[in-house]
């Protein structure tokens, strides 16, 4: 398992513009990037070497929320994510080193 790494969402990210107007939440595509990048900057990999298996959004994220991204890669290849708040797992999810990587 990686160690965890933290990230706190910035208040003013760019992405609460539009996500939603009277209550900011963080798009699942903005937690999907973020732990992308990381494992793949960890792993040094590149995305195009990755096939997303699967993503669960189970909780919002709220602007200041401290995020641990946890990461551990499989026998298989899979490598196994998690975003989760102190309180809340946020994000759950897997993705695949294609054999080509």
């Amino acid at each position: 398992m990686s160690t965890p790494i933290q990230w706190t969402v910035p208040l003013d990210h760019p992405a609460f513009a539009g996500h939603f107007p009277d209550i900011a939440i963080l798009p699942g595509v903005v937690l999907l990037d973020l732990a992308l990048q990381l494992i793949t900057d960890a792993c040094h990999l590149t995305l195009q070497n990755c096939t997303i298996n699967s993503v669960k959004f189970l909780h919002p994220t709220l602007p200041g929320d401290v995020l641990s991204i946890v990461y551990h890669q499989l026998d298989n290849g899979t490598i196994r994510f998690d975003i989760s708040t102190p309180a809340h797992k946020a994000v759950s999810g897997s993705v695949m080193i294609n054999s080509n990587a």
